[in-house]
């Protein structure tokens, strides 16, 4: 049997590929859309992939399972449970619990493990040619390294109201029914990573095994107890903001994302071009170089999304393509470099990439404003807007700010004032600096606190010194 784990640091996301070696047959499960990953390290195994499945209706990235199908020919399943709220919208075999997959040697059994969602599964695996019983158990957003899955995202995210207590006495039921009742030897390779949203306390390493969560998770002590409240309340609590990109996730994975085939090679988009169409405004710009540089001038109108391991998160908070469909252009320092942003923006379904540029030379610069913490002391701001989490706000914040995350912005802006000067900052400038463009690029006067809280908290310590 194989088993690889394909991990994108980007979004904390994993998936995983699963072959039986001597039928040459794999499955993929929990797929991103960028699939040549999938595609690539199948061939180089001597595999056909003939199977695409996923854990649950995805909230933070758009599911590549009907991509691939596509490109493969490989048949779709997809959870059959959690009630006619929670169906797929596409076509694909239906999986229960206790439902099962043949590959050669190989047997993947559904559980369904609700509670993160209500048509969560889990895949228990099985290697026919080494053993007669379960060895590995894929937990998606069930159980994660020292965690578990947050139960609060469909009210945080899908709109629901209250669902939390539902999904957290779900999760304590899947885990002593289901998780629990499994061998300890069983090894736990969860979907997500430390940085998901998806928890509260993911761990790094990337698998564990049932019976070291079962002796170690912060949730056994709960669990030997049957202390089902105690349990609740310490799962709910102090969970991170969900990012408001979720919400258009769950629905679009719900319904089935657009596939969209094989991709063209971005290319190089002139520069007298690239003026006409930003002056039309029929384009946006992405700049992806570091907040320090784009402070010494950017692109009018353009969003910050700095180059790197954040590039997909950043982008979803900062371009939201159902309220705005105009397509953008990378600054990128080649072809290569574009296409590699290209695929990260479409793993959460920005997919309007018109080409990239390589130079602001002759395209309209402006320089985003900022400001000293000593001037803010004096500084008429309609509102002082710290875009990190509540918990980090709750930490200690610049006194009468508000917050609102800047996963968060975007979709919430009648909680901002529509006239006046806003001051916002994040920790270090790196999240201020996008949701700051972004708010710009939506009409708003905003500038930005030079350092951020960090700088602005060294700066009141000099003073206090």
């Amino acid at each position: 049997m194989l088993l690889e784990r394909i991990y994108d640091e980007d979004l904390a996301q994993a998936s995983y590929l699963i072959g039986c070696q001597a039928k040459g047959e794999a499955i993929v499960v929990d797929a991103r859309r960028d699939i040549e990953v999938y595609r690539r390290l199948a061939a180089a195994n001597g595999m056909k992939i003939v199977a695409v499945t996923e854990t649950h209706i995805h909230a933070d990235y758009l599911s590549g399972t009907r991509e691939l199908a596509a490109a493969t020919g490989a048949q779709i399943y997809v959870s059959g449970e959690g009630g006619q709220d929670w169906q797929y919208g596409f076509e694909g075999e239906r999986l229960f619990d206790q439902s099962a997959i043949k590959l050669g040697n190989i047997t993947v059994k559904a559980l369904h493990t609700p509670g993160h969602t209500p048509e969560h599964l889990s895949f228990l695996i099985t290697d026919g040619a080494f053993s007669d019983s379960p060895g590995f158990l894929l937990s998606g957003d069930f159980v994660f390294s020292g965690d578990l899955g947050r139960p609060d995202l469909l009210d945080e995210a899908a709109g629901g109201v209250d669902t939390r207590f539902a999904g957290a006495h779900d999760l304590f039921v899947s885990l002593k029914e289901k998780f629990l009742t499994l061998p300890d030897y069983v090894q736990v390779y969860p979907g997500h990573g430390s940085g998901s949203a998806c928890g509260k306390a993911l761990g790094a390493i990337p698998s564990s095994t049932v019976g070291y969560e079962r002796s170690f998770a912060w949730w056994g002590p709960f669990l030997e107890a049957d202390d089902e409240a105690g349990f609740v309340a310490a799962l709910l609590d102090g969970q991170p903001d969900a990012h408001a990109y979720f919400g258009r996730m769950k629905r679009q994975n719900r319904q089935g994302p657009a596939v969209m085939g094989e991709r063209p090679a971005l290319t190089e988009i002139p520069v007298e071009t690239v003026a006409a169409r930003l002056a039309a405004d029929e384009i946006g710009v992405v700049d992806t170089r570091h907040h320090s540089l784009v402070h010494q001038g950017t692109v009018q109108g353009a969003v910050n999304i700095p180059a790197g391991t954040k590039f997909a998160s950043f982008g979803a908070w900062a371009l939201d393509p159902e309220s705005d469909d105009r397509p953008v252009l990378l600054l990128a320092g080649n072809q290569e470099t574009a296409m590699d942003m290209w695929d990260h923006l479409v793993r959460v379904g920005i997919d309007a990439v018109a080409g990239y540029i390589t130079s602001l030379d002759g395209l309209p610069v402006s320089t985003p404003r900022t400001i000293s913490p000593a001037e803010l002391e004096d500084f008429n701001a309609a509102l002082v807007l710290d875009v990190r989490n509540k918990t980090e706000h709750a930490a200690g914040h610049v006194p009468g700010s508000g917050q609102l995350s800047a996963g968060r912005v975007l979709w919430n802006t009648d909680q901002l004032p529509a006239e006046g000067t806003i001051v916002t900052y994040c920790q270090s400038g790196v999240r201020n600096s996008v949701a700051a463009s972004a708010l710009r690029r939506a009409g708003f006067d905003v500038v930005e606190l030079e350092g951020s809280y960090a700088g602005w908290n060294a700066w009141r310590q000099m003073q206090n010194a």
